[in-house]
């Protein structure tokens, strides 16, 4: 056998319709367009969304909420989860290398959920108030 020679199955491939071929093809005479119209007509047709001058769906439907752009770049961390970083510091870096924060994250926050194992001792992390103390109680410290 050779790459020359491969070939599909028999009936897996079948000719491309043609269209406007005359009566016999089964689409001629108007080519599957049906008869006048904006939609029968070379290069008529309208932009997406367009329902004929009716106010359209998307705009008549309300807007709603708010996306903002840069709600993934502050992540959270459970305190509970610290224990998964085998860093003595913990930073932003050991954080992301831990996978406990997105790599496109450009700070993180250390939240209280769960027990604090032991110290740690964390770096450039923002700490809510309720985590900084059981970080605290527990022999570790903060340096923002």
């Amino acid at each position: 056998m050779q790459l020359n020679g491969i070939k599909p199955g028999a009936g897996a491939k079948h000719a491309k319709r043609r269209v406007g071929r005359g009566i016999g093809s089964g689409l001629g005479k108007t080519a599957g367009r049906g008869h006048k119209g904006q939609k029968s007509r070379a290069g008529g047709f309208h932009k997406v969304g367009f329902e004929g001058g009716q106010m359209p769906l998307h705009r008549r439907l309300p807007k709603r909420g708010f996306v903002s752009l840069s709600r993934d770049a502050i992540a959270q961390v459970r305190t509970s989860e610290l224990a998964a970083v085998e860093a003595d510091v913990i930073d932003l870096l050991a954080l992301k290398q831990a996978g406990l924060v997105p790599m496109k994250a450009l700070s993180a926050k250390v939240f209280m959920s769960g027990d604090v194992a032991k110290a740690y001792k964390l770096s450039g992390v923002s700490v809510t108030a309720g985590a900084r103390a059981a970080i605290e109680a527990a022999g570790g410290n903060i340096a923002e």
